[in-house]
C-alpha cells in the first residue's frame, strides 16, 4: 500500500476561512467539479455560509490546498450530517490522499455530532471507496449534472461498552 502524501488538516467554519483559503477552496472546486467535470452550475449554493458548516483543508508544507471537502449539518442537505465537494487536486490525485481525507472527516463528524448517521450523494463509481467506511447505498442511482449518483447512508456506530 502506498504511503500517503503528508498533509496537514484543517477544519474551519466559513467565518474562520481567510480570504486566501476561501478562494483557493473555491478555486480548487471550480477547477475539479465545473471545469474537469465539465458542471456548469452554482457551485457558491449559501450552505458554505451555514454557521454549523465545516471545511476540511488538507494542506501541503507550503499551504497548497491539495484535499477538500465539506460538511454539513444535520438537516441542510440531507436529514442527516453529510458532506460533499470532496476532492484531490489534480497534482496531488494517485498519492493516497482519499482515505486521510474521508479519515479525518469522519472524525469531525464524530466530534461534532457524536452518534449521527451521515448520508451522501456519491458518485456511483465510488461506492466501493465510501463503502470501505461502512456507507451501504440507499437509492437507486440517478443523474446529476449528468453524473451518475448513488444516496449513500452510514449507520452510526454503537457507543462501545466499558463492562
Amino acid at each position: 500500500m502506498q504511503t500517503p502524501f503528508p498533509l496537514r488538516w484543517q477544519i474551519r467554519r466559513f467565518r474562520e476561512l481567510d480570504l486566501d483559503a476561501l478562494y483557493g477552496l473555491l478555486k480548487l472546486r471550480a477547477e475539479v467539479f465545473v471545469v474537469e467535470q465539465n458542471c456548469a452550475y452554482l457551485d457558491p449554493d449559501g450552505k458554505d455560509r451555514h454557521p454549523d458548516a465545516l471545511h476540511l483543508l488538507g494542506l501541503t508544507e507550503d499551504g497548497t490546498l491539495a484535499a477538500y471537502l465539506r460538511i454539513l449539518p444535520p438537516g441542510l442537505a440531507f436529514p442527516q450530517v453529510s458532506f460533499g465537494r470532496v476532492l484531490i487536486g489534480a497534482p496531488f490525485r494517485g498519492r493516497g490522499l482519499g482515505e486521510p481525507l474521508l479519515r479525518e472527516a469522519l472524525r469531525a463528524i464524530d466530534l461534532q455530532w457524536p452518534g449521527a448517521d451521515v448520508q451522501i450523494g456519491a458518485q456511483a463509481h465510488l461506492q466501493d471507496y465510501y463503502g470501505r467506511h461502512g456507507f451501504v447505498p440507499c437509492s437507486e442511482p440517478f443523474l446529476e449534472d449528468d453524473i451518475p449518483h448513488v444516496r449513500m447512508l452510514r449507520r452510526a456506530r454503537a457507543p462501545e461498552s466499558t463492562t
